[in-house]
C-alpha cells in the first residue's frame, strides 16, 4: 500500500521564479527533460525549428530592481483563507447571485481565483495606481525573507536580494516599485483570460511606457490590439498644458483569434430618438443637423452626418471611396467621375479609386454615365442613389448608409465620454462624495459592450474601487437582457477619519465598493420593477492562516497532531478551510457545497469531491460512503464521488490507512477510479 502524500496548499517552500512554469513545461513537453529533470534544450530547439518557427537569438525587454522578487510572487500559493459573509449572502437578493464582491489583497485573491477560474473569465478591466507622486501609491509588502532565502529562491546574488528587500520594506513609489507591484497581479490574471479573453487597462502618462512594455512581456507582443486614448474633457493642468485624455491599453489573450471590437449600441439609439425629438418639435434641418452632429461627437463617432431637406429621411455618410488597391488592372485607377451639377470631373486621387466603375455606376445609379437620381441637400451637397457629393467638384465623394441600416461601429482608438464618475457617484450617495476621480459608467459600458458575444461572461475587475465596474454590468444587463457576472475585488483601505467618507461610516474603501452597488442595484430596482436580473452580489474575504497552523509544516512526519491539533477550530473556521479548497478543486465561490450524512458523520459535497473536514469518522461513516458510491436509485444515485478530501489535522494515522484501503480495495472490484488525498 502506497503512503499517502500529504497535500500542502500554503506550503511555499520549493517556490522558486520559475517553479509552476517549470511544471507546466515537463507536464507539456516531458521529451525535453531527462530521468533526473534536467532540462535538454537540444530538444525544444529540434521541435521548434521542425514547426518552421525562426529561433532568434536577440532580444529586446524591460528590466528592473525587483523583476525576480516579482516572478516568484507570482509563482507563490496564496498565504490566506477565504471566508464567507454569510449574513450578507443569505439574503434574499444575494442567495442565488453568481456576482462576486471580494475583500482582501488582490494578489491574494487572484491567486485563490487561479483554482476554479483558470481560463473562465472573458475580459477583465482594471484602474490600477497611477503612480504620479500625489495618488498615494507605495509599495507594501509583508512577506519576510532574509536576504540568503531570497536570493536562493529568485536565484539572484545576495547583494542584490538586499536592494530588493529594502525598497520593498520601504514604501517606496519608484518606477521599480511600481512594476513590482504590477507584474504578478498581470502574470495570475492572464491566467484566469479564456482563450479568446481581452484585458483593458486605464493608466495615464507617468507609467504608461513601463506598462507597455511589461504587457508586451506577461501577454505577449502580438496579443497587444490598442492603446485608446480615452478623451475625459475635464482638463488637468499641472504642466503648464490642458490635458484632457488618458490611455486605455487592450490586449487579448490568443493572437489566433480575431476579434472585432464594437461600439455601443445605445449612442445610435439616442441619436434616431433625438431625431424623432426634433422633428416633434418643428425644428429647422440646419439646427437639427448641428444638434445631431453634436451627439454624434459625444458618443465617438467621427463621421458626418448630413440630413435630407426634411427630417423625414435622415442618413450618415459612411466610408470614402478614394483608396486604391494594391491591384489596378482589376479596380481601373482612372476612371472620369463627373460632378451632378457643375458637369466637371472631380479630382481622381493619386492611388487611384478604391471600387470598379461598375460598382460606382451601381451605387450612383448612374446609366450610360448620366444619373436617374439626383436630389439636391438643403446645405448645397448632393446625393444621387448611395452617393454624396459635395456643393463642387473639389471635395472626392462618399458612399451613403442610412442611419437606420447601421447595427455598430467599430471601438475607436480615441473615445470621448464625460468624466461624469464623480456626479454618478454623488447622485447615489445623497449628493456626497465619497470617493476620488471614480471611472464613469459610460466608459466601462462601452469597453464591455465593445467585447462581443459577451452577454452570458465573467467579467473582473481587481482594483475595484467604487465599483465602476459592477453597476456597469448590471445596468448593460438592464439594458439588453444580458446575464454578465462581475467580480470585482478591494483592498479594505482605511479612509482618512477627517474626510467624509469617515465621517459617514465608510472606514474603508471597500465599504464604499459595497455601498455602491448596493444602492446601484436599489436604484435599477426602482426604475425598471419588472426587470428580474441578478441584481446581488455575494461577499467573500480574505482572512490570515490560524496561528501555528504553517507552524514546522513543510516537515510533515509521523504523527502531525503533535504540531497542530485540528480539535481547536471553530466550526466557522473549519468552514474557512472548506471555502478556500473548494475553490483550489474547481469549485465556484457561488456553488454551494451539500452537507451529506455518513452514519451520523457530516462531510460535504460538490459534484464529485467529498470532504471529510471533522474528527469523529468512524467504521460505519466508511462503510456508508462506500454505500452510497454502490447505489443507483433514490436520493443517492447521483453520488458519484472522485476524490475524498480529508483533514489532516483531525484524522490520524489510523483514519488516514483505513479510508485509503477500503478505498483502494473498492476501485479494485468496481474498477471505479476514488483519489484520497489528505490536505493541510
Amino acid at each position: 500500500m502506497n503512503e499517502i502524500k500529504p497535500e500542502i496548499l500554503s506550503d511555499n517552500s520549493e517556490t522558486t521564479v520559475n517553479s509552476q512554469q517549470v511544471e507546466t513545461f515537463k507536464k507539456h513537453f516531458p521529451q525535453c527533460f531527462d530521468k533526473d529533470g534536467n532540462f535538454i534544450a537540444e530538444k525544444l530547439n529540434e521541435i521548434v525549428s521542425n514547426s518552421g518557427t525562426s529561433l532568434s537569438k536577440e532580444s529586446y525587454g524591460l528590466n528592473w530592481l525587483g523583476k525576480s522578487y516579482a516572478r516568484l510572487l507570482a509563482n507563490e500559493n496564496p498565504l490566506t483563507l477565504l471566508a464567507e459573509d454569510k449574513t450578507h449572502n443569505q439574503k434574499p437578493e444575494n442567495k442565488d447571485s453568481q456576482n462576486l464582491l471580494i475583500e482582501g489583497d488582490n494578489l491574494e485573491v487572484l491567486k485563490h481565483l487561479k483554482g476554479a477560474y483558470s481560463e473562465s473569465i472573458k475580459m477583465i478591466y482594471i484602474d490600477p495606481p497611477y503612480n504620479t507622486g500625489s495618488d498615494g501609491f507605495v509599495y507594501q509588502d509583508d512577506r519576510k525573507f532574509t536576504p540568503e532565502q531570497l536570493a536562493k529562491l529568485a536565484g539572484i546574488e545576495t547583494e542584490e536580494a538586499k536592494r530588493i528587500l529594502e525598497f520593498t520594506q520601504s514604501k517606496a513609489n519608484s518606477h521599480s516599485a511600481w512594476l513590482t507591484f504590477m507584474y504578478p497581479r498581470l502574470y495570475i490574471a492572464r491566467e484566469l483570460l479564456k482563450d479568446d479573453g481581452v484585458i483593458f487597462i486605464s493608466i495615464d502618462e507617468n507609467e504608461l511606457s513601463q506598462l507597455k512594455i511589461l504587457c508586451d512581456e506577461v501577454f505577449g507582443e502580438a496579443n497587444f490590439v490598442e492603446c485608446i486614448a480615452w478623451n475625459k474633457r475635464i482638463p488637468k493642468n499641472d504642466k503648464g498644458i490642458g490635458n484632457i485624455h488618458e490611455y486605455i491599453l487592450l490586449y487579448t489573450k490568443n493572437p489566433a483569434i480575431r476579434h472585432e471590437f464594437l461600439m455601443l449600441k445605445e449612442g445610435l439609439d439616442e441619436i434616431q430618438d433625438l431625431i424623432k425629438k426634433l422633428k416633434r418639435n418643428s425644428t429647422s434641418i440646419a439646427e437639427a443637423e448641428q444638434e445631431i452632429k453634436k451627439l454624434y461627437r459625444k458618443n465617438g463617432y467621427d463621421r458626418g452626418i448630413t440630413l435630407y431637406n426634411s427630417l423625414d429621411k435622415n442618413y450618415r455618410l459612411w466610408g470614402k471611396i478614394n483608396m486604391s488597391w494594391p491591384n489596378q488592372d482589376t479596380f481601373g485607377s482612372d476612371y472620369i467621375i463627373p460632378h451632378p451639377k457643375t458637369g466637371n470631373p472631380v479630382k481622381i486621387p493619386d492611388r487611384g479609386w478604391r471600387w470598379k466603375k461598375s460598382t460606382f455606376d451601381e451605387a450612383a445609379k448612374r446609366i450610360d454615365d448620366k444619373y436617374t437620381d439626383i436630389i439636391e441637400l438643403h446645405d448645397g451637397s448632393f446625393m444621387c442613389g448611395r452617393i454624396w457629393f459635395s456643393a463642387d467638384e473639389k471635395t472626392q465623394p462618399s458612399s451613403i448608409k442610412y442611419l437606420d441600416e447601421v447595427n455598430y461601429f467599430l471601438l475607436r482608438s480615441i473615445i470621448s465620454t464625460k468624466s461624469d464618475g464623480g456626479v454618478e457617484l454623488e447622485n447615489l450617495f445623497n449628493g456626497k462624495s465619497y470617493f476620488s476621480r471614480p471611472k464613469s459608467t459610460s466608459l466601462i459600458k462601452t469597453l464591455i459592450a465593445s467585447v462581443q458575444d459577451s452577454q452570458n461572461e465573467i467579467f473582473l475587475d481587481f482594483f475595484a474601487g467604487s465599483g465602476t465596474t459592477a453597476h456597469a454590468v448590471m445596468d448593460l444587463n438592464k439594458a439588453d437582457n444580458g446575464n454578465r457576472k462581475f467580480i470585482c475585488v478591494q483592498l479594505p483601505e482605511v479612509t482618512e477619519k477627517s474626510k467624509a467618507a469617515y465621517k459617514a461610516g465608510y472606514k474603508t474603501i471597500f465599504d464604499i465598493t459595497k455601498a455602491r452597488i448596493e444602492k446601484a442595484a436599489e436604484k435599477i430596482r426602482a426604475e425598471n420593477p419588472d426587470y428580474n436580473g441578478d441584481l446581488g452580489f455575494k461577499i467573500f474575504e480574505t482572512l490570515p492562516i490560524f496561528e501555528g497552523y504553517l507552524d514546522n509544516i513543510e516537515t510533515l512526519q509521523g504523527e502531525i497532531q503533535d504540531m497542530f491539533d485540528g480539535a481547536t477550530l471553530s466550526g466557522e473556521q473549519l468552514e474557512h478551510l472548506l471555502t478556500t479548497w473548494k475553490v483550489y478543486d474547481g469549485i465556484p465561490l457561488t456553488q454551494p457545497l451539500i452537507k451529506t450524512d455518513l452514519a451520523g458523520y457530516t462531510a460535504f459535497r460538490h459534484s464529485k469531491v467529498l470532504y471529510l473536514m471533522h474528527k469523529g469518522f468512524k467504521t460505519e461513516s466508511l462503510k456508508e460512503f462506500l454505500s452510497k458510491l454502490d447505489t443507483t436509485t433514490g436520493s443517492d444515485k447521483d453520488f458519484d464521488v472522485e476524490k475524498i478530501v480529508m483533514f489532516g489535522y483531525n484524522f490520524d494515522s489510523k483514519n488516514q490507512l483505513e479510508i485509503n484501503e477500503a478505498v483502494r480495495q473498492y476501485q479494485n472490484r468496481k474498477e471505479k477510479n476514488v483519489s484520497v488525498v489528505v490536505r493541510y
